[in-house]
Formats: structure tokens, sequence, C-alpha cells
């Protein structure tokens, strides 16, 4: 039997949460569904599996932004609403990459790409996010592959 899609897996997480009355669950699978049906309408195709991992990768991006502004504001329940939801969104993203295995793409991908410097920056992440799509924090790779081309 063929692997099920990640739009599927969406759908049918809908489902369940439904028949279990889980409301926070619902409405946060609800959301990402609607974000992914809005570019499949705007764009006028079927998303495929990564590009539904980019749409729920964006959206983790938005929470944990919020999140952290909401804990600077001193408003944790809505800090913890956010939380929650990232770890709703999260069951459905690959299983994180260890930072040896982070370490080790990144020494790769400047390999591959002939890096020198900090101008080599855009093409060494270029090569690192399909690699790392959904699986690393962005803004930690930034930081890495920064590091790793100062030396």
């Amino acid at each position: 039997m063929a692997e099920t899609s990640l739009k599927e897996q969406l759908s049918s997480a809908v489902k369940d949460a439904m028949r279990n009355k889980d409301k926070t669950r619902l409405v946060t699978l609800r959301m990402a569904q609607s974000a992914v049906r809005q570019i499949e309408i705007d764009e006028r195709r079927d998303l495929s599996d990564d590009d539904v991992l980019k749409v729920l990768d964006k959206m983790l991006k938005q929470r944990r932004d919020a999140a952290s502004q909401y804990d600077e504001a001193g408003r944790e329940e809505l800090g913890d609403k956010e939380r929650a939801e990232m770890v709703i969104i999260e069951e459905f993203m690959p299983a994180a990459l260890t930072e040896d295995d982070l370490d080790a793409l990144i020494r790769m991908a400047i390999s591959a790409t002939d890096a020198s410097g900090m101008q080599d920056m855009g093409k060494v992440m270029a090569e690192l996010k399909p690699q790392v799509l959904g699986r690393v924090d962005m803004g930690h790779l930034s930081k890495k592959v920064r590091a790793a081309l100062a030396g």
C-alpha cells in the first residue's frame, strides 16, 4: 500500500479530533488544512508533501515568534496556547536533526558549494534548505552556517 500523503494525514487527524471532541487540536489542524487549501487555490495546483511541510514550517515559525512576543508582554496564557499549537503541528514534521547531524550536513554543503567565506552564505543555505526543511529552526541553522563560514 502506498504511503499516505501529509494532506491525507492532516485530514485523518481532523476527523479523529472531531470524534474525540479535542477542540484545540481540531482548530489547529483545520488552520493547517486551510493554509494548504488556500495555496492550492491561489496557485491552482496540488501541493506535494514538501510543499505541505513548507506550510507547516511557516506555521511553526509564526507560533514560535508569537509565543515569545506574548511571553515578553507578560501574557503567559497566550504564549502557552501558541506552544500547544506548535506541539500539534510538530507531530506532522519529520524528526528533528541532532546537532551532530546538522554539523555534518553543514560541512557537506560548504564542501559541495566550495564556500570559502561569508559571501557564500546564500549558496550554502540554498544547498541545505531542501535537506533540512521542517527538521531544524532556520534561524538556528543560519547561526551555525555563519559560525562555520567564519571559521
